[in-house]
């Protein structure tokens, strides 16, 4: 049960608001799936059809720049060789977990149900 809710909060510590929805970095969807930021890059580029815009999205550089502005964290949030972050809704964090195909990524995926059924 711990482990089950350790999950659930660090899913709900890392949720963000970008244009009205809920969002996740992908660094931190990275962390929580034990994979390398450019896997979750790579994984949505060889799956276009299973990221429709309202599943993920880059921010753009002002909407970044906001974001620091406010928030105390805003050093672990940077562009990455002049690239924006890319952010994933809960459907997006959902469909990204069976394409990843870790196994912390389908362990984090229940965490996700979870998190939605709440």
């Amino acid at each position: 049960m711990v482990k089950k809710d350790q999950g659930l909060f660090e899913v709900t510590n890392n949720i963000h608001i970008f244009r009205n929805q809920k969002v996740m970095f992908d660094r931190d969807l990275a962390e929580l799936y034990g994979v390398e930021i450019r896997s979750i890059n790579q994984a949505v580029k060889r799956n276009l059809d299973r990221f429709p815009s309202d599943f993920c999205f880059k921010l753009n550089f002002s909407e970044l720049a906001e974001y620091k502005s406010q928030s105390v964290i805003s050093e672990a949030i940077s562009t990455r060789k002049g690239v924006t972050p890319t952010v994933f809704t809960e459907q997006g964090a959902y469909a990204l977990s069976f394409v990843l195909r870790s196994p912390k990524a389908v362990e984090m995926a229940y965490s996700l149900q979870e998190l939605s059924l709440t």
